[in-house]
């Protein structure tokens, strides 16, 4: 546990650099909204180009894995909003709640930071997250708080779904690379070197962006912040867990990065889509703040378990 802990503490430490410059105001909110633009468009999406390009479809894509995680975030989405339609919330509210219960920051802290921990094997199985949580509840959030507006399902939202999933970069990237692995060319050498170069700007500028984009965050409204927080780094690694070593035969392996990229804290997008809404942005910011200062223990613990599990060498 302490040697794990002792490994996930620079990632950490990473993001508790970049709040301390954004909380001091050496980083300010426009300078890490470029930083954050620098990553999500360039270094991130050179690192997932990569890791993309040198596996096959068959090597991420598995249907089983599909199942144990979508039962998993399924299973705690919906705790998650039937607790918050109890509470006299509306489908707005509830939506946004749903999807801090269940979506981490895989892009931004599991991508960079379970590669190194768990092994350049781990690439695919985060992906394939990575790319659920996108395509499948990113549009889910849009449908259910447009549809709740409008009243109604229409061609339009399905249009702006479509929209969306085209413009994220984490999505391009990844198509891109698979259909370049598909073609069966090896990466050009100069290439290769190039999208190393960059991708490895991704790891610690995610990072430091992380931690300056928290210092602008509030921990207000303790109590429902605290619940999501407690959904997402306990019910939901738990939930997938079950899943994917009871209910469905996933390879263990595989499994293990599952069960790790779910005990990721809360992801920063849910923020950006709860602004962009107007839905309990105030609550979403503090489920962030909350959950990311508490994985610092969390995600080395369920690592930690994972690692004597799955019989892997952390790190």
């Amino acid at each position: 546990m302490v040697e794990i802990f002792l490994k996930t503490l620079p990632f950490f430490a990473l993001i508790g650099l970049g709040f301390q410059a954004g909380r001091t105001g050496f980083f300010t909110p426009e300078a890490t909204a470029y930083l954050t633009k620098f990553v999500f468009y360039f270094a991130l999406s050179a690192m997932l180009f990569r890791f993309a390009a040198n596996l096959s479809l068959a090597e991420i894509f598995d249907w089983w894995f599909v199942a144990a995680y979508l039962w998993g975030c399924f299973t705690v989405y919906l705790i998650a909003t039937a607790v918050a339609l109890f509470r006299r919330r509306g489908i707005e509210e509830a939506a946004v709640e749903a999807q801090c219960a269940v979506i981490g920051n895989t892009g931004f802290l599991g991508v960079p930071m379970l590669v190194v921990l768990l092994g350049p094997g781990a690439a695919g199985p985060i992906l394939l997250v990575l790319a659920l949580d996108l395509v499948v509840f990113s549009s889910l959030i849009v449908i259910l708080i447009t549809g709740s507006r409008d009243g109604r399902m229409s061609l339009g939202i399905l249009k702006t779904v479509g929209l969306g999933l085209l413009k994220n970069p984490m999505i391009v990237s990844m198509t891109l690379g698979l259909l370049w692995s598909a073609t069966g060319w090896a990466v050009p050498g100069p290439v290769n070197e190039f999208l190393a170069i960059l991708g490895a700007a991704a790891t610690p500028g995610a990072l430091f962006a992380i931690g300056a984009s928290l210092a602008g965050k509030s921990a207000e409204r303790m109590t429902i912040a605290s619940w999501l927080t407690f959904c997402k780094l306990v019910l939901h690694p738990a939930a997938v867990a079950f899943a994917a070593l009871v209910l469905f035969p996933v390879a263990l392996f595989d499994a293990a990065v599952m069960i790790a990229a779910a005990s990721l804290p809360v992801a920063g997008n849910v923020y950006i889509l709860a602004q962009h809404y107007g839905v309990a942005p105030h609550r979403v910011s503090a489920s962030i703040l909350i959950s990311t200062a508490i994985s610092i223990v969390t995600v080395s613990v369920v690592i930690a378990w994972l690692t004597g599990l799955a019989g892997i060498s952390a790190g």
